[in-house]
């Protein structure tokens, strides 16, 4: 088990921090690429374990990689002529791998099964499975009730799926994209519609590569029939990760900015991820969008650079389609709220009590380690800011979760000595490079067994 020693340095952050891949993106780019008619070169990929979850899927289904310079070069077998894999796929941590997958695999002529660590086989599935199986898939898990875990029974498929109109209680890109791929192979039309519009590269990246799909509002469709199966694509560039930026940007608004502020980037600015800016920008903070550009349709790029924020952080709320699209950092947004003057609600963040941890349970026992008062409620918490009151040292466990033990680093740098937190190795999943970044930016953190 790895555990993270931050001891503040009193001293501001300064320096530029280049973004890892996105993880989401990544995934798709991988997989969508094994899915392909012709070779495609992927840019940009992360290095964090959860990608590598996918590539080593994509293996077993049938594709091949290759490193080319700073570009993997995946040949698949394509859409309809995926392989039986040959042993069960371990999606180890990844919930993306494990849900894209079980709707990729759902339509195929053969049998698959996928399972993965402690963690994600704690994670319920029915929320995917249902639809499928709506569809005329036959899967079963762990827990053949209501709350199916895995690992995941695929059983072949016999006859094509049946499309669906399925409308989502709980918006998911996770749950969208899948029953997205179970469309394509699928008779008729499967029409996904959202409550609200969750991250869209899905979308982006299958219309690009040709796939028979239109988005309207908050509802995607797909036509099974009357097409080829032809997908192509030349190059895909993996984005910058908002959701790793987001850390880092939060570390400077905590521990104060120096001279020539701190940059983070490039990292895509797709409005489906951009949510915790609005939401920092609405607390008092200062963040420039410098040197826009687009990785591909769909996809605008920029660096972040943070300034200190002029009148000091308040506190705010947010819910609703905010929190949708800020919802992988609510952690770090509540470590933020901690800081700042006044209280943060947090509400319609049910979603979190699925994650890799109970991320609403984690987050507000990590904010009341440092003294922090802070309260679960419902779907949601409310944090209580200390201002500019130093937190007192903590010792943090992060329960296996990554972006606990990320958030914990950050606040620990405004604690009143070192602080300690345990069981973060699974902040490799995301971001490897996280101690590293932090050190450029002049924190003192560094990992012990």
């Amino acid at each position: 088990m790895t555990s993270f020693v931050v001891t503040p340095t009193g001293r501001p952050l300064a320096g530029h921090v280049v973004a890892p891949g996105d993880k989401s993106i990544g995934h798709r780019a991988l997989l969508f690429s094994a899915l392909a008619a012709t070779p495609v070169r992927v840019r940009g990929l992360g290095s964090g374990a959860d990608n590598g979850r996918t590539a080593r899927a994509i293996v077993a289904l049938g594709a091949t990689t290759a490193r080319d310079g700073d570009e993997l070069v995946v040949r698949g077998p394509g859409l309809r002529h995926l392989s039986a894999p040959p042993a069960p796929i371990d999606c180890g941590n990844s919930g993306t791998t494990i849900r894209l997958l079980t709707g990729l695999l759902a339509g195929q002529p053969f049998a698959s099964e996928l399972f993965g660590d402690e963690s994600l086989s704690r994670r319920p599935m029915a929320r995917v499975i249902a639809p499928l199986r709506a569809m005329g898939a036959t899967i079963t898990g762990k827990d053949g009730g209501a709350d199916v875990t895995p690992p995941l029974r695929i059983a072949a498929c016999v006859e094509r799926l049946r499309g669906c109109d399925h409308a989502l209680a709980i918006a998911s890109a996770q749950v969208k994209t899948a029953l997205v791929l179970a469309g394509l192979t699928a008779t008729g039309t499967t029409r996904v519609r959202e409550p609200w519009r969750s991250r869209d590269h899905s979308e982006h990246l299958l219309a690009a590569m040709g796939a028979p799909l239109t988005v309207a509002d908050r509802a995607v469709e797909v036509d099974g029939d009357g097409w080829d199966g032809r997908l192509a694509i030349d190059r895909i560039v993996v984005p910058g990760d908002p959701s790793s930026a987001a850390f880092l940007v939060a570390a400077a608004l905590v521990a104060g900015v120096g001279d020539g502020g701190v940059g983070v980037g490039p990292i895509t600015v797709n409005p489906t991820r951009t949510g915790f800016l609005d939401v920092l920008a609405a607390m008092g903070a200062v963040i420039e969008r410098r040197d826009p550009f687009t990785y591909f349709r769909g996809e605008d790029g920029a660096t972040l650079v943070v300034a200190a924020a002029p009148d000091g952080l308040r506190g705010t709320t947010l819910g609703g389609e905010l929190v949708v699209r800020a919802i992988d950092e609510v952690p770090i947004l509540a470590a933020v709220a901690a800081v700042a003057e006044g209280e943060t609600v947090i509400t319609d963040a049910g979603e979190l009590k699925v994650k890799e941890s109970d991320r609403i349970a984690t987050t507000v026992a990590m904010l009341r380690a440092f003294g922090v008062e802070a309260e679960a409620q419902g779907e949601g918490l409310v944090v209580v800011g200390r201002g500019r009151r130093p937190l007192r040292a903590a010792r943090v466990h992060a329960e296996g979760d990554h972006r606990i033990a990320m958030a914990a680093s950050v606040l620990a740098l405004v604690a009143d000595g070192p602080s300690r937190i345990d069981d973060a190795d699974n902040v490799a999943t995301s971001y490897p490079g996280f101690l590293a970044a932090m050190t450029s930016l002049g924190a003192d953190l560094r990992a012990e067994p």
